[in-house]
């Protein structure tokens, strides 16, 4: 539906910080962008290709091939933190499990996650200097 793509577009905005070193419209910035829009969307098995084709796209601007860069680390915070809008997974986990409210912990994980990305943001950006 073209949503990830939108949803991309306000990401760059949100992590560009984070990725100094990249321009908007690189290979490797649409790439973090698309993988952490499918994360946030849900869309995880659709996140995984994107976060694999920005680190290779991260890995060819590498000066040192045995050593992730300050970007590389910076992606690998930023998905396993994973800022969820909705859910999907855990709400049909709890749909399955026979909840009265599957959806009912949407605010608490996307709070969350919201802390984790932050503190995580954080501290790459400090360290990264």
């Amino acid at each position: 539906s073209g949503l990830a793509k939108k949803v991309s577009s306000v990401v760059a905005v949100l992590i560009k910080p984070l990725f100094p070193g990249l321009k908007k419209q690189e290979p490797a910035m649409q790439a973090i962008c698309m993988n952490l829009s499918a994360n946030a969307l849900g869309m995880g098995n659709a996140a995984t290709p994107l976060g694999l084709a920005a680190m290779e796209e991260l890995q060819k601007k590498n000066k040192d091939k045995k050593r992730a860069t300050n970007e590389m680390v910076a992606l690998i915070v930023l998905n396993a933190s994973s800022v969820q809008l909705v859910p999907t997974s855990i709400i049909a986990l709890r749909a399955a499990a026979g909840s009265a409210d599957p959806a009912g912990i949407t605010g608490v994980m996307l709070l969350a996650t919201l802390a984790t990305t932050l503190v995580g943001a954080v501290i790459c950006r400090v360290l990264s200097k």
